[in-house]
């Protein structure tokens, strides 16, 4: 489900241990000055997904006072979104200079570390931030994470609904159910599996969950086989009650983003497979060329809070939203095609079943959402028309400080196969099965 509010680091350590219904986001705090340069607003072209324009906006804004930190923290994140690492660092450091103990710019900054694999450089901004969990576990890995060894794999899904599983090998055992979610960071095993792997915690972290307790742990894999591509010394989590036993039985695991951007990964709906390639320059270049043999269109893609996916789509109801930023998400539990805001279904004037509330779960919170039918929900040249959705009313329209007034889900994509490139930062798009 869409983020209900209350959304916070340690809900994102929540929210992956047992399949989430939503992308985990997480609101800003701080920095409550805005940002204004020459009359136009930085922060209004940030909430309104105008990225490239809000970031030289933020640099003017620090050409004329190189001290506003609110600006050179914003100025990083824009870099961060895009995957621009060195403008990311650049900004993030100097931000950091202003004030060393603000916990956004710590957050962003180790987010940026571990996206290039830095995990040993991320430990103390987790630390500033006041995530000791993630600190003590990146501390621990040793040399190189996300060794990939072989360069494509093709991962027939074992079934679709209601959640994809594919086959995978956890330190060279004989094969286990894994699902997917792009919802979820890093890869999670369950509890037995992590036990037959001989996994040792290297921290660990008591948490309420649903309507129980679990106990969440976080070490280091070897190896990772999936099919022709076999990732090793991958940071890996599992779960299990207090009471003992696996949180969840459906699947022997969840292969989570992390483990996506560090390939070229396409969701092959229509064909019911997951194409997983060593992300090569050739290799994009053949992804992209397919895609456009099929019609395809190539997309933007941001990347926020660790996870979040998002490009650019649109909803209509009575009135249409226009070309937006949206959320992005694969594989998962959701019988739904689109999660809308309640602020913007309203604002669209779309059809909502308020006589038929439906109790749910949001990041292990309690929530109440509502059938509502869109006219029309576009990704690219993707379109559903009519077609079942949720609202949910609590739920924020900038949880990352730009509006996202719909969230695209697992039952949307099933026409299509979709090809995400990290490096490039492009997400194609295109009908049928892929080729």
């Amino acid at each position: 489900m869409a983020d209900d509010g209350d959304w916070d680091r340690r809900s994102l350590l929540r929210g992956a241990a047992v399949l989430a219904g939503a992308a985990a986001t997480a609101p800003l705090s701080g920095g409550a000055a805005t940002a204004r340069a020459g009359g136009g607003d930085a922060d209004a072209l940030f909430k309104a997904g105008k990225f490239e324009q809000a970031g030289r906006a933020y640099e003017e804004i620090l050409k004329k006072n190189p001290t506003n930190l609110h600006a050179a923290r914003q100025r990083g994140h824009v870099g961060l979104l895009a995957n621009q690492f060195p403008d990311a660092e650049k900004y993030l450091k100097m931000a950091i200079q202003l004030a060393p103990d603000d916990k956004d710019t710590n957050q962003f900054l180790g987010d940026c570390y571990i996206r290039q694999d830095k995990l040993s450089l991320s430990v103390p901004h987790w630390q500033a931030a006041g995530e000791e969990t993630y600190a003590q576990w990146f501390a621990a890995v040793r040399g190189e994470p996300y060794q990939i060894h072989g360069d494509t794999a093709r991962l027939p899904w074992q079934q679709m609904d209601p959640m994809p599983l594919v086959e995978a090998s956890v330190n060279g055992g004989p094969p286990k159910r894994f699902t997917f979610y792009t919802g979820a960071p890093w890869l999670s095993l369950s509890a037995t599996v992590a036990k037959e792997a001989g996994l040792s915690p290297v921290t660990k972290q008591k948490i309420e969950f649903l309507d129980g307790t679990i106990w969440q742990y976080f070490g280091v894999l070897e190896s990772f086989n999936l099919g022709g591509i076999e990732l090793r010394n991958i940071p890996v989590g599992w779960s299990e009650w207090e009471s003992g036993g696996d949180v969840d039985t459906d699947h022997d695991g969840m292969i989570g983003m992390w483990v996506f951007y560090h390939l070229l990964t396409t969701f092959d709906y229509a064909g019911r497979q997951l194409i997983l390639r060593r992300s090569t320059p050739e290799a994009a270049d053949k992804a992209r060329a397919a895609a456009k043999r099929a019609g395809g269109e190539r997309l933007p893609m941001w990347l926020a809070r660790e996870h979040a996916l998002h490009s650019r789509g649109s909803i209509a109801g009575v009135a249409d939203s226009g070309a937006r930023v949206v959320g992005v998400l694969f594989g998962g539990h959701s019988e739904v095609a689109a999660v809308v805001n309640g602020e913007a279904a309203n604002q669209l004037r779309i059809r909502i079943d308020h006589d038929r509330p439906v109790e749910t779960f949001a990041h292990s919170h309690p929530a109440v959402t509502y059938p509502c039918y869109p006219k029309e929900i576009r990704l690219g040249d993707a379109v559903a028309k009519e077609v079942y959705c949720y609202t949910n009313p609590s739920s924020p329209l900038a949880p990352n400080g730009f509006d996202v007034p719909a969230a695209f889900f697992h039952s949307f994509h099933k026409p299509n196969n979709i090809t995400l490139d990290f490096t490039g930062m492009n997400l194609y798009v295109a009908r049928g099965k892929a080729t």
